[in-house]
């Protein structure tokens, strides 16, 4: 899949998110804002509850696409016979995709009213779904292969550009200020501190810092348009680079930390997720069936 078509793909699958998530919202929107007390009286109450022919669909989709999110990237992950059938980094986007997706369509489901025995599934699947962002946000400080693969620090490294050479090039920067460029993006400054959130947002402040007097150097050095676009995209490589250098051993150590968060509460989602559909079943509750 070329960087293009990824592209696509990626706002195919947010498109999709956000039109089911809109279509949902103000379809009901009269119903859901009705109290409860008084939502037996509201002429889409046999559409909207819970049991209803839309609350109803909405549950069993969603929680066939968290399922099947989930069942799959699992899958695909410890299987070897299933590695060559894409790359796991595709995989994983999907599964965030229909375990974004799930969830709206089950609070929906829900009609908002939580309560019993379920209300420990829904505040589980809302536990995964917030870790799920936070984890999707360690995953991206790892660098990794296009496979998906985690990089080493050598590999990491040997990812660096050719800033020094793209400088040379540049007649119109002077050499001081060639030299500072080169140093301030491939060293940078680090905060040195215990706490690691506080370190890497002081780090980030400090690389905008670091970005904004390169900028002001590069612009009074009259550089050509597509000059200057190249050689910033070099630098935010750079820096970008030695950000997840910095943070490489604390970001793999968290995301350890985050796989035994998160792995117990979809275990809890879908073992309580398991028994409501039984008894549903149970009590005659089949849908459209």
């Amino acid at each position: 899949m070329t960087a293009r078509n990824h592209g696509i793909y990626i706002s195919i699958l947010s498109l999709i998110v956000g039109a089911v998530f809109i279509y949902l919202f103000f379809s009901g929107l009269d119903y859901y804002r009705t109290s409860i007390e008084n939502r037996f009286f509201h002429p889409a109450y046999n559409i909207y509850k819970p049991s209803g022919s839309m609350g109803h669909g909405l549950g069993i989709i969603g929680s066939l696409f968290m399922l099947i999110g989930i069942g799959s990237y699992m899958l695909r992950k410890r299987s070897r016979k299933l590695q060559r059938l894409g790359y796991l980094k595709h995989w994983l986007e999907f599964h965030i995709f229909l375990c974004t997706l799930g969830p709206i369509m089950v609070l929906y489901h829900t009609s908002f009213k939580f309560g019993g025995v379920v209300s420990i599934s829904f505040w589980s699947m809302v536990a995964v779904f917030l870790s799920g962002i936070i984890g999707r946000f360690i995953y991206i400080q790892i660098p990794r292969s296009i496979e998906g693969r985690e990089l080493s620090l050598s590999e990491i490294t040997g990812l660096k550009t050719d800033l020094q050479e793209m400088l040379a090039k540049a007649d119109s920067i002077d050499t001081k200020d060639a030299e500072y460029i080169l140093s301030s993006a491939r060293s940078g400054i680090s905060v040195h501190s215990s706490n690691a959130i506080v370190r890497y947002f002081s780090n980030r402040k400090l690389d905008r810092k670091t970005l904004n007097s390169i900028k002001k150097i590069l612009k009074r050095s009259n550089l050509k348009g597509s000059e200057y676009a190249k050689i910033m995209a070099l630098i935010r490589k750079e820096l970008s680079l030695n950000q997840r250098i910095r943070s490489l051993d604390t970001m793999k150590n968290l995301f350890k930390y985050w796989h035994v968060a998160h792995l117990p509460f979809a275990l809890v989602m879908i073992a309580i997720m398991v028994i409501h559909v039984v008894i549903t079943i149970t009590l005659g509750y089949k849908w459209i069936f």
